[in-house]
């Protein structure tokens, strides 16, 4: 299949990432949890079709999550600007995800695979996309990547996923959505996505890292905004 995936992720240094798991983790070990979800991630990826595999870094990655990847640095600019960039490195079908979710596994991402793998003449969705339960996304599918797709989208929000999307129908393209995942935020989103995901080296961690620790360490759900619902093509 002529797809490139592209994962774009950081180096996790204890302070730097995921410091919305502190508390009740330190910050090592809400470091070395992104590590884990980001090792995951990228195994899940090698797994999957693909003519390229990009990992599109901020910061050194480990030997072992560069293997079976092309490593590009991040561009400079807000999320949108980063984003965009990635669309320069390749010219054919791009699927773009983060490190968030180490609960991907390949069969939700199944209808892009198929769609994609169909020969031509046979019409392609213009896009695919992923949202999150937090009004974010954690996938964007592009056949013909085009940075002015992302530039300006204002990324983090609440609202950020219905506004990338309302960019994606503006544009004219047929977008198909892929199931909404929850992005690993709070030590309440690790719970979640380790229950999708069990046996895993993530699940593995999150129940380490709970064993022991106080009912009163571990936050109550929590409150995420709703995944977009404009419903774009079925």
């Amino acid at each position: 299949m002529n797809l490139t995936i592209a994962v774009i992720a950081k180096e996790c240094i204890p302070g730097r990432v995921k410091t919305r798991l502190t508390p009740p983790l330190t910050p090592e070990e809400a470091a070395a949890l992104a590590q884990t979800s980001l090792s995951q991630t990228l195994e899940t990826v090698r797994s999957l079709p693909a003519a390229r595999r990009l990992l599109v870094f901020d910061g050194s990655p480990r030997q072992g999550d560069a293997a079976g990847f092309e490593v590009f640095a991040q561009s400079a600019g807000g999320l949108d600007e980063r984003l965009a960039a990635i669309c320069s490195l390749t010219a054919g079908p791009l699927l773009i995800l983060g490190m968030d979710t180490p609960q991907l596994c390949g069969d939700q991402l199944a209808p892009l695979l198929a769609d994609w793998a169909t020969p031509a003449p046979v019409p392609h969705r213009g896009a695919w996309f992923g949202p999150a339960s937090d009004g974010g996304f954690w996938a964007l599918g592009l056949y013909r990547p085009d940075g002015g797709l992302l530039r300006g989208v204002d990324m983090s929000t609440p609202q950020t996923g219905a506004h990338q999307l309302a960019r994606l129908a503006c544009a004219g393209l047929d977008v198909g959505l892929l199931p909404v995942l929850r992005d690993v935020d709070y030590f309440s989103d690790a719970f979640a996505a380790s229950r999708e995901c069990g046996g895993t080296p993530f699940a593995l961690a999150v129940e380490r890292l709970a064993t022991g620790r106080p009912a009163a360490g571990v936050p109550a759900e929590a409150p995420s905004a709703a995944a977009p619902t404009r419903r774009v093509a079925p």
